[in-house]
């Protein structure tokens, strides 16, 4: 370099300029990015000169179709590169398109994300849990999750598959190389741009027409706008009454007129009423009496009642319970249907709750009432067994469309309950006697033993301690089956109450139909309970032996008979 020192001259300063420039120009490092031009292109390989190398690098030419190339393939083209190797082993230039496209397209996504912009792509396949997104300047591959798809459920995506779109970046991972994008941010973000000019058409006080019930919720109803915006109405604003739940009033489908009353354009949303179209009907609430019969408009249908209406805007529940006095479990479709107009009778008023409660069974006579006219308690009725139970039957009464409960117990006075049952089936003919009316529950009981004299009027002119004749029917560990003379019913006397000594309390000392006597020790008519006692009868022919046969003075000649007069009379004088 000492032919160069002296830079005097014009050519060497020249020279000096040149080879500043082309150092300058050229820094050739591994790694790095290099625009490279085609110099010559076979069927397999293009040929790259790169400024700089002594040699020109080698590229497949499948790899530039590859990556999307095709159309650059010609002498004269620059196409970027990435250095790999300035030298190998066998002393050639290694260089990669394909790792300079990748390279470059991360840089891409990374200025995209840093940017919050959103970048172009288009959906190549499908995998596991969503679908390989390409990128479309770079070709780099991204993945989106199935649920950012879409802002709604999609039966089918492949009307989505290579069509050019656009993806926001949700997720880099720089280290593994990786890139998570979204469809459904970039589609809810242009809905929101779109909601908000619709959003721009409304101002509080509006009428909307004919908006359509979209949906229901546990706090209001979704109505549909001219098919571009959903609106709330809030369950408060539905109606002046009380509403449970928006499926009480609205069916889907229905229109309904609205009026705008709230808009949010942060959250982007309209709140609207209904109940604000109309005055509030309970500010003439007075004009309704409790007691009076009304017209009422059925406006829907429920399991449990139908919703009426007094007037526009005017609702009230017709409870199953109050539709007839008869049926228990009443089906309210099968009574009335949408639009009917029926009578009934209004049974509160409750201003403060703004509820009004009704009854159609109270505008049709009673049946209760009806039979407990011409059936008093008392009276004997003819009926047929409708149906039964383990405990009772139910018995349908003459041409009345009610139901008579006959408890088992109610059955006979002396034999088994269940045994009785089992004697009767449905469809069997019976009379009976009315027992008792309930015509507020709609209950009446009957019964078929009181129709015959009952054997317990045999204890009527009896009383406790008197002594009565019974014959031994038969015995048994507990004790003494007993059934006192000319009565229809049995006792047991217990083991305990057979002697007064314990040894002679034994049931085994009688065989059965000895004729025996006994003592009434209870007697209770409201429970229809009797105990007999042959001890207690020991006991009362015993006291009155002494009573008889015992002297007053009996004991006196006994030493210290009068120890305890004297000690009396000693304690007298000492008090004196």
């Amino acid at each position: 370099m000492e032919i160069f020192k002296d830079l005097k001259s014009p050519e060497n300063q020249l020279f000096e300029k040149l080879l500043s420039s082309q150092l300058s120009k050229n820094k050739i490092e591994e790694g790095k990015i290099i625009d490279g031009k085609i110099t010559k292109i076979t069927d397999k390989f293009v040929f790259i000169f790169i400024q700089g190398l002594k040699s020109e690098p080698v590229i497949d030419i499948n790899e530039l179709k590859t990556i999307g190339y095709k159309e650059k393939i010609l002498v004269g083209e620059n196409i970027p590169v990435l250095l790999e190797k300035i030298e190998d082993k066998n002393g050639e230039v290694i260089v990669s398109a394909a790792k300079a496209q990748k390279i470059k397209g991360w840089y891409e996504l990374e200025r995209a994300y840093e940017n919050n912009e959103s970048i172009s792509g288009k959906i190549t396949t499908k995998c596991k849990g969503g679908v390989i997104v390409e990128h479309t300047e770079t070709g780099s591959l991204m993945f989106c999750p199935g649920s950012q798809i879409s802002d709604k459920p999609l039966k089918s995506i492949d009307h989505l598959i290579g069509i050019q779109q656009k993806f926001a970046i949700i997720k880099l991972d720089k280290v593994r190389g990786n890139a998570c994008v979204s469809r459904r941010q970039i589609v809810s973000s242009n809905k929101r741009e779109d909601k908000a000019k619709i959003i721009e058409k409304f101002k509080v006080g509006d009428i909307i027409e004919g908006a359509v019930v979209k949906g229901y919720s546990s706090f209001g109803c979704f109505f549909e706008v001219n098919n571009e915006i959903d609106v709330l109405v809030h369950l408060q604003e539905i109606s002046y009454s009380r509403v449970n739940h928006p499926d009480e009033i609205f069916n889907i489908g229905e229109k309904h007129n609205l009026k705008v009353i709230t808009i949010d354009k942060d959250k982007l949303q309209i709140g609207c009423s209904i109940k604000q179209l109309s005055p509030d009907p309970f500010e003439h609430i007075s004009n309704y009496k409790i007691g009076e019969k009304y017209k009422v408009k059925v406006d829907k249908i429920t399991d449990y009642g139908c919703f009426c209406s007094l007037e526009p805007g005017l609702s009230t529940l017709l409870h199953s319970s109050e539709m007839s006095w008869t049926k228990r479990n009443v089906v309210p479709k099968k009574l009335f249907k949408i639009g009917d107009n029926i009578d009934c009778i209004i049974t509160e008023i409750d201003k403060e709750k703004r509820r009004i409660a009704i009854s159609h069974k109270l505008t049709i006579e009673n049946p209760y009432q009806t039979f407990e006219n011409k059936y008093p308690e008392g009276s004997t009725v003819d009926g047929t067994i409708s149906t039964s139970n383990e405990y009772a039957l139910y018995i349908k009464l003459d041409e009345f469309d009610i139901d008579g409960f006959l408890h088992a117990n109610d059955l006979s006075y002396t034999n088994n309950p269940e045994d009785e049952l089992k004697k009767f089936k449905k469809g069997d003919k019976i009379k009976v006697k009315v027992l008792e009316i309930k015509k507020e529950e709609q209950k009446i009981r009957v019964g078929l033993k009181q129709l015959s004299k009952d054997p317990f009027d045999w204890f009527k002119d009896k009383k406790v301690n008197e002594i009565i004749t019974v014959n031994v029917v038969s015995t048994d560990n507990k004790g003494l089956m007993v059934k006192p003379e000319n009565c229809e019913l049995e006792f047991l006397i217990k083991k305990s109450n057979i002697a007064i000594n314990a040894s002679d309390a034994r049931p085994s000392r009688f065989v059965g139909g000895e004729r025996i006597d006994a003592a009434i020790s209870e007697l209770n008519f409201d429970k229809r309970k009797v105990t007999l006692s042959i001890k207690l009868l020991e006991e009362l022919q015993n006291k009155e032996a002494v009573s008889k046969f015992s002297s007053p003075l009996s004991g006196k000649n006994l030493p210290f008979s009068s120890l305890s007069e004297k000690l009396g009379d000693k304690k007298n004088k000492d008090k004196e």
